[in-house]
């Protein structure tokens, strides 16, 4: 972490919760997406959500720890 995101860290730790929850928020809406299906409608979605879910349900094995996913997704 740079010296600079520690100091914003420190700073954003002194909020309040509702005061970082809406920093989280508006920091999360500005990031682009980074999901291929960041395009899909809201049904679209559901349904993928849906389909991977019955995947997972048949073969367990297709799911990925929440460690690998959580390294993926924010390069830790």
């Amino acid at each position: 972490m740079t010296q600079r995101t520690s100091e914003l860290l420190t700073a954003a730790l002194s909020l309040s919760p509702a005061e970082r929850q809406e920093l989280a928020d508006r920091l999360w809406e500005s990031l682009e997406p980074f999901d291929a299906h960041a395009d899909m409608t809201e049904v679209e979605f559901a349904a993928e959500l849906e389909r991977r879910h019955r995947e997972f349900q048949n073969d367990p094995s297709v799911g990925v720890p929440w460690e690998e996913v959580k390294r993926m997704t924010l390069g830790e």
